[in-house]
């Protein structure tokens, strides 16, 4: 069964909020963004040649050699900030049994489950379907991948990676896999807070499971309609020393520069990254210490 969970964060006195920070905070989230806009914006997949169809095109190729070719599997994948997209999942679901999608906003979880409900309104993922089931062999398929990731998806949870236990107040098993997409740069207002994000969302995951991560780099910002939220500024390396010193080893990691200008008035990424990391240690954190509960499993 389907299960969304989520919190109430506004209050009367965020109505009057105005995205003045310097870097945007959550509140600007809750306010301000537009999932369909978004979705609309960076994910309306046609043959026409863009820069964003490009950037998608070449990420669900990474994304065909990592789960279906690369033998990453197991029982569970944990989703961190999945946003309103599915995209990301779309090889995964050949290779886990159940998927936990969550995102910090309910408007995204909201829209993630019209989609698996097929209710009115649902936004059109089928060509970026129509093109994973190229890659693995065959595009008629694509119903059949819709309704296996539909079947695979098994809860929506509130997330919010700057807390110790990023899914609180729910304490789950560790899974074989995280997956985060341009999550923790949206969110973190500066290194430190990054590196430590990083931790935490490691404690949800097995020791020798895997992390697959994409991240921009050098980005301020990007654009959701007339909104510009904030990107932390990062390099290679500091990712590199964030994601090892959350105790992993680095087994692929590969950099696309964005060749395009244009697409600077969107957002301004220099490069994306894709990196893949297996966790060889583990941290004293919340969920680690919760291992004598026998919810999760010893290292």
């Amino acid at each position: 069964a389907l299960l969304l969970r989520t919190e109430l964060f506004l209050t009367s006195t965020f109505q009057d909020c105005k995205m003045t920070s310097s870097f945007t905070d959550k509140v600007d989230y809750l306010n301000y963004f537009q999932t369909r806009k978004l979705l609309e914006t960076y994910f309306t997949y046609n043959s026409c040649d863009t820069p964003w169809n490009r950037m998608l095109t070449s990420v669900l190729k990474k994304l065909h050699q990592t789960f279906c070719l690369g033998g990453i599997t197991g029982d569970t994948l944990i989703d961190i900030s999945t946003r309103p997209c599915f995209y990301q999942l779309l090889s995964a679901c050949e290779s886990f049994r159940e998927i936990i999608a969550t995102d910090f906003l309910q408007q995204n979880l909201k829209e993630l489950e019209t989609w698996l409900k097929k209710e009115p309104g649902a936004f059109d993922w089928s060509p970026v379907v129509k093109f994973v089931c190229e890659l693995e062999g065959d595009s008629e398929k694509w119903r059949e991948k819709e309704e296996m990731l539909r079947t695979k998806v098994k809860q929506l949870l509130q997330c919010d990676v700057t807390k110790k236990n990023p899914l609180e107040p729910m304490v789950l098993p560790q899974a074989d896999c995280l997956l985060s997409f341009f999550c923790m740069e949206t969110t973190c207002k500066d290194l430190d807070t990054y590196v430590q994000a990083m931790k935490n969302v490691t404690s949800l995951l097995k020791p020798g499971g895997h992390l697959v991560l994409l991240s921009s780099l050098k980005a301020t910002f990007y654009m959701v309609g007339q909104h510009r939220f904030s990107c932390l500024y990062l390099e290679k390396e500091q990712i590199e020393k964030a994601v090892e010193e959350a105790g992993y080893s680095v087994k692929l990691l590969e950099i696309d520069p964005i060749q395009e200008k244009e697409t600077f008035a969107l957002a301004d990424y220099h490069a994306i990254l894709y990196l893949v990391a297996r966790k060889i240690r583990t941290h004293d954190s919340l969920l680690d210490n919760c291992s004598n509960n026998n919810l999760l499993q010893n290292p």
